[in-house]
């Protein structure tokens, strides 16, 4: 599309980094509560911690979803946009936070799956997501003509496929600890007790954000 076009792909970076920070405050701070949990043989414990980050993170993309959507014009702005760029990376942008709940929900929910010993599983949701991202850019971009669009929606399609498969596995009532219909209402203490411990990775992607913004 252009060298234009790479650019504001490029400025959309630290939203991206943003949206990741807060899957790892649920991934990376549940999944450890969870393996102690199973390590206690305490399964139900561990679907209620499971439940909750999932639950978490829904409420987080609905909020980041809005307000990214709606500021998107002026972060980009800030993170260096010009009036040349500033189009390209609008439009890839709030196509891509539209879709933003599918990133956050199998990035965070990987770790899990990780815990319960299915490192393979974990694997496969991110290379089929980036096979389709690569199959599909070209056939969006070039084939039907899309555009930058092309790209984001690309992007959005193989997280919605990467999704599948995380349902898929946490609907499988032979796993270890799975979703059980009536516990994934928000519980606060145990939401808390996961973002403490997913603090750390939080504060560490959104100072990857700020060092890109000064950049």
């Amino acid at each position: 599309v252009g060298a234009n076009a790479l650019t504001g792909v490029g400025l959309f970076l630290p939203i991206n980094m943003l949206l990741t920070a807060f899957a790892m405050l649920c991934g990376a701070g549940g999944a450890p509560r969870a393996a102690i949990a199973m390590g206690r043989k305490d399964l139900d414990t561990a679907e209620k911690i499971v439940a909750n980050c999932f639950t978490l993170l829904l409420c987080f993309a609905a909020v980041l979803t809005a307000v990214f959507y709606f500021s998107a014009p002026a972060l980009l702005r800030l993170f260096g946009a010009s009036d040349v760029t500033l189009p390209y990376a609008l439009s890839y942008a709030r196509i891509y936070i539209l879709g933003s709940v599918f990133v956050l929900v199998v990035m965070g929910m990987n770790p899990f799956i990780t815990t319960q010993g299915f490192a393979k599983i974990s694997m496969l949701t991110t290379v089929i997501g980036a096979v389709i991202n690569i199959i599909l850019d070209p056939l969006f971009i070039f084939t039907f003509d899309m555009g930058i669009a092309g790209a984001a929606w690309a992007t959005v399609l193989a997280q919605c496929a990467a999704l599948g498969i995380v349902m898929r596995h946490f609907r499988d009532k032979n796993r270890p600890f799975h979703f059980e219909k009536g516990i994934a209402t928000l519980d606060w203490r145990v939401a808390k007790d996961s973002m403490a411990i997913g603090l750390g990775p939080f504060l560490m992607n959104s100072a990857a954000c700020l060092v890109t913004l000064f950049i």
